[in-house]
């Protein structure tokens, strides 16, 4: 990362249009193997965790998570927005202006629910619906779970199977990982800079500040009180998937090394990693979910709004919901946060305008807040293995 941020901004665009295949490269190889990881990875799990009370409980614990991880996450932005107002004062007009990427999220928890079910199972694996596969899969595996003994073992013995080879082909793509690192930041500091900061000054500390008073405050003491973990030893055995995070802007694509260091790092069982992780990757947003309402009352701010207590509780919800939606992808926030700027009636070309201007220094942001989602997840399922018994979880830094 340090080398290629120095590469970066001494060559320049040069540099960053000469390697920038290979971050590229090392993005499709991650993305590649993510449809059949978490296939594989959830369908074992669920077959072995066993009958339907056990699902249950787990998805009770992950879900319970995941809305106060969010919740704590949204209310931090929320403080810091109101105390540091980054939007009043802002001229965003000499601002670089980027075109906003189209992505379909869903308009409503409702729509959202209906699309959680795959029409076709092909189809959703094809587009890599993630809420689609995930509940495919943990209903596939149930099902497996209650079959009698001889096909239950047969099945669950080839999905297991399946899924080591699967991490086994996770270990070969990670043994690439600085290369693809070097690639991807030396892309960005290459294209992007660091003068386009200065517009959003106040925008991009309200942002930062947020992250990391949740990253070194609020998930920290959920695992301390939660799970009588040691924050210090859980940071240094995630450390690896932090960077990745951090670097291709994508929880998806940082699954695999998610799962692989949570299981092997961490200490946190197939059962229960295979179950929390890939649904977290999905719906546990708390950088997106704490940049959400920063935004939207950002962009309140800019407009002279003074948005009332109520009005500002309806950002909080819908920022949670809305994050749950959105899409495991770089800068996907920008375009879901149109959805929390509705629920309180900001729109116009006044507001795409500001929303471009954020696009246009959002990347590094997006690295930083994609990073705490992906340490987020570690934690839930750090916490709720430890809640499952077990107790080999983060013993060591490894």
């Amino acid at each position: 990362m340090a080398l290629g941020t120095v590469t970066g901004a001494v060559l320049g665009e040069p540099a960053a249009d000469r390697i920038g295949w290979i971050g590229d490269l090392f993005m499709e190889l991650l993305r590649m193997i993510i449809v059949p990881l978490v296939l594989t990875s959830i369908i074992a799990g669920v077959a072995t965790v066993g009958g339907g009370k056990t699902i249950g409980r787990l998805f009770s614990k992950t879900l319970g998570y995941y809305v106060l991880s969010s919740s704590l996450a949204v209310f931090a932005g929320l403080l810091l927005v109101n105390l540091i107002r980054p939007g009043e004062g802002s001229d965003l007009t000499g601002s670089v202006q980027q075109e906003l990427p189209e992505l379909s999220t869903p308009s409503s928890p409702v729509e959202l629910l209906n699309d959680i079910v795959p029409e076709n199972v092909i189809e959703a694996a094809a587009n890599a619906d993630m809420l689609a596969i995930i509940f495919f899969s943990i209903v596939f595996g149930a099902a497996i779970s209650v079959l009698p003994e001889r096909s239950r073992t047969i099945l669950t013995d080839l999905f297991d199977a399946l899924f080591q080879t699967m991490m086994r082909l996770t270990n070969g793509i990670i043994v690439f990982l600085p290369i693809g690192v070097f690639s991807l930041i030396t892309t960005m500091v290459g294209t992007t800079g660091f003068g386009t900061f200065r517009a959003l000054a106040w925008y991009v500390l309200t942002i930062g500040v947020g992250l990391t008073v949740h990253l070194l405050l609020s998930l920290p003491l959920l695992l301390i009180l939660l799970g009588k973990i040691s924050p210090k030893i859980h940071f240094a055995n995630m450390r690896e998937p932090f960077l990745v995070a951090f670097s291709t802007s994508s929880s998806g694509a940082t699954l695999p090394v998610t799962m692989s260091v949570v299981e092997e790092r961490v200490g946190v069982s197939n059962r229960v990693g295979s179950f929390v992780l890939p649904m977290g990757a999905t719906v546990n947003m708390d950088g997106t979910a704490l940049f959400e309402c920063v935004g939207a009352l950002f962009i309140a701010q800019v407009l002279g709004f003074e948005l009332s207590l109520v009005q500002q509780t309806i950002v909080v919800l819908t920022a949670i919901l809305a994050s749950i939606g959105a899409a495991a992808v770089p800068s996907a926030g920008l375009v879901v946060i149109f959805i929390v700027l509705e629920a309180i009636n900001l729109r116009g070309p006044e507001v795409n305008l500001i929303v471009g201007s954020m696009l246009a220094i959002d990347r590094p942001l997006d690295m930083y807040r994609t990073a705490v989602n992906v340490f987020s997840d570690s934690c839930g399922a750090a916490i709720i293995a430890r809640s499952e018994g077990e107790t080999k979880v983060d013993l060591v830094a490894r």
